[in-house]
């Protein structure tokens, strides 16, 4: 296939062009910057500079390319996380996952193009409610904490935009691995390391985690096999609870053990602190492996982290 390829740049982009070209598909990729032109064109993608807030100028992209598939993978969360203000810190995402995503479904009405692919997320907007792992038939989260209340509105808007138009979402779990900030010199692996990253509470609220590599597998098996207006949580086999994660990434990366707050505390910083380390949701990958024959290369967050503190096991795969 010919594939638009909407934030190349990203953690998932970088990972995603050099498997879909080994797969025998040809990539446009594009960047909000002329700086990633030879990096794209590195990877093995023909380069746009294009922002993805600008309707006419993914309209004339996407008509000059005339894929036969859009990846929607734009964010804009290449700084670190600010918790305090967690609902600025993803304000321009989520204007990619609303606007953005209405000007890639106008450009691909108007090329004829029928097989959309998005980014979602998994690893906390399920409702926190009955058991620790959701299924994508599961309801997510109608009642917020008020600072993750417009990115979740964004992530609804975004799947119910793509699926409406016969797309597929990707739930993916919480990324880590290389370009992310679970990784060595990553804002989490490094907050992790300095005792920065606290455990709060019970720190019952259960993560799923996804491997970049896999994030990019998954992709890959979607944009080929997956089914139109479909949803997939895209994530390992081992989703768990934050006293047992991080404790235990602590451990493997050789840093101290993490402190422990109170909840109340806790929501000094913000009630949403509180509620993804306390109460959130895991996510189930059964229906990815299921209906697109996926398998994660990396079926838990405890062996990708292992590899990533000791590169010889990453090697040795």
């Amino acid at each position: 296939m010919k594939i638009f390829l909407a934030g190349a740049t990203g953690a998932v982009g970088q990972a995603l062009v050099p498997l879909l070209t080994s797969h025998g598909h040809t990539v446009t990729g594009t960047t909000r910057s002329e700086s990633k032109v030879e990096l794209l064109r590195s990877l093995g993608a023909e380069p746009v500079v294009v922002d993805g807030l600008d309707r006419d100028g993914i309209r004339a992209a996407v008509a000059a390319a005339r894929p036969d598939a859009i990846v929607h993978q734009m964010t804009a969360l290449g700084g670190d996380l600010d918790l305090r203000r967690f609902e600025r810190s993803f304000a321009a995402t989520n204007r990619l996952r609303t606007e953005g995503t209405d000007h890639l479904l106008a450009a691909a009405r108007e090329a004829g193009v029928v097989r959309l692919v998005a980014q979602s997320f998994a690893a906390w907007p399920y409702a926190r409610v009955a058991g620790p792992v959701k299924s994508e038939d599961d309801p997510l989260d109608d009642d917020p904490p008020k600072q993750a209340r417009t990115t979740l509105e964004a992530i609804k808007r975004l799947e119910a935009a793509v699926t409406g138009a016969g797309g597929i979402a990707l739930r993916y779990g919480g990324f880590y691995g290389p370009g992310t900030g679970l990784a060595p010199g990553g804002d989490q692996w490094e907050a992790i390391r300095a005792r920065k990253f606290p455990l709060v509470g019970d720190g019952g609220g259960v993560f799923s985690f996804a491997h970049i590599e896999d994030v990019a597998s998954a992709t890959l098996a979607a944009l080929e096999l997956g089914a139109p207006g479909r949803i997939y949580n895209i994530c390992d086999d081992d989703p768990a609870p934050a006293r047992v994660w991080l404790p235990a990434v602590a451990a493997t990366i050789g840093a101290p053990p993490p402190r422990h707050i109170p909840r109340w505390v806790g929501r000094l910083i913000g009630a949403h602190v509180v509620t993804m380390m306390c109460e959130i949701r895991g996510a189930s990958n059964e229906r990815a492996k299921r209906e697109l024959g996926w398998e994660p290369k990396w079926p838990t967050w405890r062996e990708g982290i292992a590899a990533m503190a000791r590169p010889g096991e990453a090697a040795m795969r």
